[in-house]
């Protein structure tokens, strides 16, 4: 079966000396976009795949590429680099805390605007779910992960969005085990959730075993050129 790594960025900087954990200099994810092009990567969207009716239309070596928070930085330094070397992204949104900032975590981190989510390129960026609240799911009981799911719904229909129905699951977190595990993967069904998506820092296989176990390359800011090459082809083996 095809290999399909899923990269996973979050805030970029541009100070080399941030570069580190969730925060990559603008320098390396250039060098990174660069080695993609160069090496004959098509990047996708999870739309393509309605697109792709047998596996041997499946790109040799594709790879999605997905930040996490819509951080306003990411619009200033990610995007560009998207255009300039011809690639698509996913960005996943929080929906509550658009205009505002990562109040989750730093509280310092401007997040996009409605106006600047319309900004983007639906042929470059595909948005998608990142749930409303940033809440974990794990420790959400389902009647609280439905309300926030009601809560994405009105968020989007209300300022007329174009959101894919793929979630990326805050933190990674979401129930892993028994009935909890099947109750949650129901209510992304019945949330027409058609992809979920977790870390693992593994390749996944295409098809996917399960659409809502997705695993995702966590691509931290201090890695290497050469620990990308092998992370994007290898996963966690090496690590």
């Amino acid at each position: 079966m095809p290999k399909l790594p899923v990269l996973m960025y979050h805030s970029v900087s541009a100070n080399l000396e941030e570069s580190q954990d969730l925060t990559i200099a603008v320098s390396k994810l250039e060098e990174q976009f660069a080695f993609l092009k160069e090496n004959g990567y098509q990047s996708l969207h999870f739309k393509d795949f309605q697109d792709i009716k047998d596996l041997a239309d499946f790109p040799k070596k594709a790879v999605i590429i997905t930040f996490d928070d819509v951080y306003v930085n990411q619009l200033e330094l990610a995007y560009p680099l998207l255009k300039k070397y011809g690639l698509k992204a996913c960005f996943y949104v929080p929906f509550k805390y658009v205009n505002g900032t990562d109040s989750w975590n730093t509280d310092e981190e401007a997040i996009m605007s409605v106006a600047q989510l319309k900004t983007l390129d639906p042929e470059v960026v595909e948005l998608g779910l990142h749930s409303y609240s940033h809440k974990k799911y794990h420790e959400m009981t389902p009647e609280d992960i439905q309300a926030d799911f009601d809560l994405c719904k009105k968020f989007i229909v209300k300022n007329k969005l174009e959101v894919h129905n793929t979630l990326a699951y805050p933190y990674g977190k979401y129930p892993r085990k028994g009935e909890e595990k099947k109750q949650f993967f129901r209510l992304l069904n019945k949330n027409q959730i058609a992809y979920g998506l977790r870390i693992g820092n593994r390749v996944n296989s295409f098809p996917f075993k399960n659409n809502y176990e997705i695993q995702r390359l966590d691509i931290k800011g201090e890695i290497s050129l050469v620990t990308f090459k092998r992370k994007l082809k290898f996963g966690k083996l090496f690590f």
